[in-house]
C-alpha cells in the first residue's frame, strides 16, 4: 500500500476550489483543486516540506518530533486547510506515521466473554468483525439472516463477499452504498495497521480480482463504521431494513460488535421474530 499519504493528500486536495479558501485562482490548471504550494502556503509550512510529506520522503527540519514522525502541529494544519473531517485526521495522522514492520499478526480469536455476551442477544442479530472485515462469531439469529455457519472459514469474509459472490448484488438492494461503505472501513484499518501483512494481501487480492473494487479504492475514501441501516433481502422473509450500531469491546479495539436493531413492531421486527422462531426450532432439532 505505499504511496497512500500522497494519494490521499492528493484526493483531499481535489475537493476544494482555491475560491473557497480565500485564494484568487492563476494560471492554467492541469488538475482539479488546490495546488500543493497554495495547501503549503495556507497551512504556515513551505512548499519543499509539504511536497516531501506528500512524495512520503518524510519532511526534515524543526517540525519533525523526537520520534522522528512529523508533528501534530503540521498535521493539524494540513487537516484544517483540506477540511479534513475527525475520521479523515486520525487516518492522516496513521499514514503520515507508518508503524515499523512486525510480525505477522495472529488469527483473530474471539475471547468467551464476547460469545456469550453474543449468545445472550436473543432478539437481534449480532456479529464480531475483526479488523478485516472477516466474521468471527454470530450469534443464532445472525446466522439466521446470513448463514456464515455453513460457509468455509476462508469464506467467512464481508469484503469477499460483497465482491466475488454474484448473489450479493440481489442481497443487498442499496449494494454500491454497501460496498463504499466497507472498502472505506478497510482503507481507514489499512492505515491503522500497515504492516498486517494479511490485510495487505486481500487488499491485493480485491484489487487484482474486482474493477468494482479498484474504483472505490482510488477514492481514497475513509469512514468509521459506527451505525447506519442496512438493506437485505433475505431468501425466506424477504426484505429487511435493519439499523445498526457498532460497539468496540473494551480491550480489543480491533474487532467491531455488530447489532441490528429494527423498529419494535415493524414488518422488519416481525420477519426477524419468523427467522427467530425457525433457528430455535432448529436448534432444538
Amino acid at each position: 500500500m505505499d504511496g497512500d499519504i500522497g494519494d490521499f493528500l492528493r484526493s483531499r486536495r481535489a475537493r476544494i476550489q482555491p475560491e473557497e479558501v480565500g485564494l484568487t485562482p492563476y494560471g492554467r490548471r492541469r488538475v482539479p483543486g488546490l495546488r500543493r504550494e497554495e495547501v503549503a502556503q495556507l497551512a504556515g509550512v513551505s512548499v519543499d516540506y509539504y511536497i516531501r510529506l506528500e512524495q512520503g520522503r518524510g519532511a526534515g527540519g524543526s517540525s519533525r518530533t523526537k520520534s522522528g514522525g512529523v508533528s501534530d502541529a503540521v498535521l493539524d494544519a494540513i487537516a484544517r486547510v483540506l477540511r479534513l473531517d475527525e475520521t479523515e485526521h486520525a487516518h492522516l495522522r496513521d499514514v503520515a506515521r507508518p508503524r515499523k514492520p512486525g510480525p505477522d499478526a495472529p488469527f483473530e480469536r474471539v475471547r468467551p466473554g464476547l460469545r456469550l455476551l453474543l449468545d445472550t442477544i436473543a432478539a437481534a442479530p449480532a456479529y464480531v468483525f475483526g479488523r478485516r472485515l472477516d466474521v468471527l462469531a454470530w450469534n443464532a439469529l445472525g446466522d439466521a439472516v446470513i448463514t456464515y455457519s455453513r460457509m468455509p472459514p476462508a469464506q467467512r469474509s464481508i469484503p469477499r463477499q460483497v465482491f466475488f459472490d454474484p448473489a450479493a448484488r440481489e442481497m443487498y438492494p442499496e449494494w454500491e452504498a454497501v460496498a463504499a461503505e466497507m472498502v472505506a472501513y478497510l482503507r481507514l484499518s489499512a492505515g491503522r495497521h500497515p504492516d498486517d501483512r494479511r490485510l495487505t494481501a486481500l487488499v491485493g487480492e480485491l484489487s487484482v480480482k474486482s474493477e468494482d473494487f479498484r474504483r472505490l479504492w482510488a477514492d481514497h475514501q475513509v469512514k468509521e463504521k459506527t451505525h447506519g441501516v442496512k438493506r437485505m433481502i433475505h431468501p425466506v422473509v424477504g426484505e429487511l431494513a435493519l439499523p445498526y450500531e457498532t460497539l468496540a469491546p473494551p480491550g480489543d479495539p480491533d474487532k467491531l460488535l455488530v447489532v441490528y436493531t429494527p423498529e419494535p413492531g415493524s414488518r422488519t421486527a416481525e420477519r426477524l421474530a419468523v427467522l427467530a422462531s425457525w433457528a430455535a426450532t432448529s436448534v432444538g432439532g
